[in-house]
């Protein structure tokens, strides 16, 4: 059930908070110990919330949309007496004492909590396969990787856990899990929701989010997250654009830039294919189509000197509670200097601050959202070596919209032959979420992909 639908339910007392909290907690039990897309399952309180949602309903005390929704937290997101462990031993008993601004913002709009999805350790990879609490395993095929860091929130979502999840993207940590779980991920612009209390990779590039069942679900969630937060030095005081989707625009006026040397090359055939034909719709939908140049810095100076940055002296006391891998991507960022750090973070401001003159002649950007396929987890377990040229080659398409702050998303646009999802991403200007929700929700209801819904260890297709 998606959030539109179950949001009516809930107003017309068709459902109560409680039935539908209590369907998602007997969905987790059933499919948790095949997916692990959960750490922690907070389901005594998730009734409490429900049970309270329930009564305000009955009072008439309707708060929204949100109103006794069950969704999911990825785990490094505080939550005040929940322990917050970003999938690693070192955090495996840090209880937080104050909810992320994300999460008290969702509190507000009265959702309900179930609990906190497993993710790559520290959010450093992208394949949530190296985590304390073991891999993310696949809806579509359990042997499979869900990509990451956030793949405990799309497998929760992929598979009916959830009727959301929250998640953050650093490289692609959101729309990349989304895409090989057939479900939407979107990175709103840098600052546009606030990351207070969440625990930081690199702060420059850390961007929080959410991934849902539809774009629809997505516009309604970031209505309420979204906003200025005077107590996160990363966030922006620029005002949302209108995110209601009966009331957005169409994209029938909007013109589409293709950036075939950056995102385009070395595609596998079925990805090529499924995002050539999600391109024609868009084209189709929209005013015109046109081939544009952009390059993007790989430099990663940034990320490991920011993450150097929070973890030195949890390195220097207990390297021990990391993963190896993990810990060997922290140290990566040790000689650093400073002048090279503050020289690449002006570098990166100016980036950002260019970056709108390329939508002086597009509105959009059409890209694949993941350039290669999902791996098999034994394979990598068995061969770690490879797993890092593994996640930089599936990160490729998404990680330049961190480095310049863009919204994004991405949403499903087809299937390999052996029935693993493909996704599409698209992208605006800064601060145009509308813009990227509009062609979204144009091309999804074009093609209808998003009604697909996998079962464990088999995709279940029905075509568009």
């Amino acid at each position: 059930m998606r959030i539109t639908e179950a949001s009516e339910r809930l107003r017309s007392r068709e459902i109560s908070p409680v039935e539908l909290t209590q369907a998602c907690l007997r969905k987790i039990e059933e499919l948790n110990p095949t997916l692990n897309a959960f750490i922690t399952v907070t389901a005594e309180s998730a009734l409490a919330e429900a049970r309270a949602a329930e009564q305000e309903m009955a009072s008439g005390n309707w708060r929204g949309p949100l109103h006794g929704i069950p969704i999911a937290l990825k785990d490094n997101i505080d939550t005040a007496g929940v322990r917050t462990t970003a999938g690693s031993n070192l955090f495996q008993n840090r209880i937080p004492t104050e909810d992320a601004e994300v999460v008290r913002l969702l509190k507000a709009a009265g959702a309900v909590f179930l609990g906190k999805t497993n993710m790559h350790e520290f959010a450093y990879g992208g394949s949530s396969v190296i985590s304390a609490f073991g891999p993310v395993r696949n809806p579509w095929n359990p042997e499979k990787i869900t990509g990451g860091s956030s793949g405990g929130s799309a497998a929760a979502v992929a598979s009916g856990m959830c009727l959301a999840a929250i998640g953050t993207d650093t490289a692609g940590s959101i729309r990349e899990p989304a895409s090989l779980c057939g479900v939407v991920g979107l990175k709103p612009t840098y600052g546009r929701v606030s990351s207070r209390g969440v625990i930081p990779l690199s702060t420059s590039l850390d961007h929080t989010g959410l991934i849902t069942q539809c774009v629809e679900d997505a516009a309604i969630i970031l209505q309420f997250i979204a906003g200025y937060d005077p107590r996160d030095p990363t966030s922006a005081n620029i005002p949302k654009s209108n995110l209601n989707i009966a009331q957005l625009r169409d994209m029938s006026s909007l013109r589409i830039g293709v950036a075939t040397d950056l995102f385009w090359k070395g595609l596998p055939p079925e990805i090529e294919s499924a995002a050539t034909s999600a391109l024609n719709t868009l084209s189709k939908l929209g005013r015109s189509t046109e081939e544009i140049s952009l390059t993007c810095d790989t430099d990663r100076t940034l990320q490991i000197a920011e993450a150097w940055h929070y973890h030195k002296e949890f390195v220097a006391k207990s390297p021990e509670l990391y993963q190896a891998e993990t810990l060997r991507r922290i140290r990566t960022g040790e000689k650093v200097q400073d002048s090279v750090y503050q020289e690449k973070l002006a570098e990166q401001r100016e980036i950002r601050r260019s970056i709108g003159s390329v939508f002086d002649k597009i509105d959009l950007l059409v890209t694949p959202t993941v350039p290669a396929f999902a791996a098999g987890i034994q394979g990598v377990l068995d061969h770690p070596e490879t797993l890092r040229p593994l996640e930089v080659e599936l990160l490729r398409n998404t990680r330049p919209f961190n480095v310049w702050g863009l919204p994004a998303i991405s949403l499903p646009c087809g299937f390999t032959q052996n029935g693993m999802p493909i996704g599409v991403q698209i992208s605006a200007a800064p601060w145009r979420e509308d813009l990227v929700l509009a062609a979204a929700q144009a091309y999804e209801q074009a093609t209808n992909w998003t009604r697909t819904l996998p079962l464990i260890g088999r995709g279940v297709r029905v075509q568009p």
